[in-house]
């Protein structure tokens, strides 16, 4: 599921699909953040541009191994 939001005369569509599953540990809070700002695809426009990945999958896992909110 999409969600649009305006921002001045600019329309920004975010996936919100993922925002209602519990986060398991920091990575997913910081990636459901990142989503819903629109920084995540920033950061994929770039990554594609550049033909770099940008490593929010392994940072995701990692932040959730160190920082867990259930153990």
């Amino acid at each position: 599921m999409y969600v649009c939001l305006k921002q001045s005369a600019k329309k920004i569509f975010v996936n919100v699909s993922n925002m209602n599953k519990p986060s398991r540990g920091l990575g997913d809070s910081i990636e459901k953040i990142t989503r819903a700002t629109g920084i995540k695809a920033a950061v994929d426009a770039v990554s594609k541009a550049t033909g770099k990945p940008c490593g929010c999958g392994q940072r995701r896992d990692t932040l959730n191994r160190i920082f867990p909110y259930s153990k």
